[in-house]
């Protein structure tokens, strides 16, 4: 494997640590323990779900990334569209609902779909890029 893949799946490993203390920061919600309403909650189980899933998801890609010889730019999407993604999604879902009992996301939840589009982006490239290497291999 890839140096530069090695060194982020050891990153996004230790990323993971923050999603399970993102878990009990959610057990203290859940048992009253942290102020929050009913909007804040549901985000902030979106928040932790998007980052648990899509950490993992960056995981397994990089585990087949190396084998797409894709070149320079291409390359990066696919190596790093999905990690990207498993930083802005939760973010937008966390930081558009901070305050005292908000009523609707702030501004910051642009931030889910710009992380969207770093996901689509990192999956298409990712994919079409294991697709040729299989073809053509």
């Amino acid at each position: 494997m890839n140096p530069s893949t090695l060194l982020l799946a050891g990153i996004l490993l230790l990323a993971l640590v923050t999603v399970e203390s993102g878990g009990w920061f959610l057990t203290r919600v859940s048992r009253g323990h942290h102020d929050a309403n009913a909007l804040q909650t549901s985000f902030f189980r979106a928040g932790h779900a998007h980052a648990g899933v899509l950490l993992v998801l960056s995981i397994a890609i990089l585990g087949l990334i190396d084998a797409a010889r894709l070149d320079g730019a291409w390359m990066t999407v696919a190596r790093l569209g999905v990690p990207v993604a498993a930083i802005l999604m939760p973010a937008g879902f966390f930081l558009s609902v901070l305050g005292r009992d908000p009523q609707r996301p702030n501004r910051l939840i642009a931030l889910v779909w710009v992380g969207a589009l770093c996901l689509t982006a990192g999956l298409v490239t990712a994919g079409v890029g294991l697709i040729r290497a299989g073809v053509t291999g």
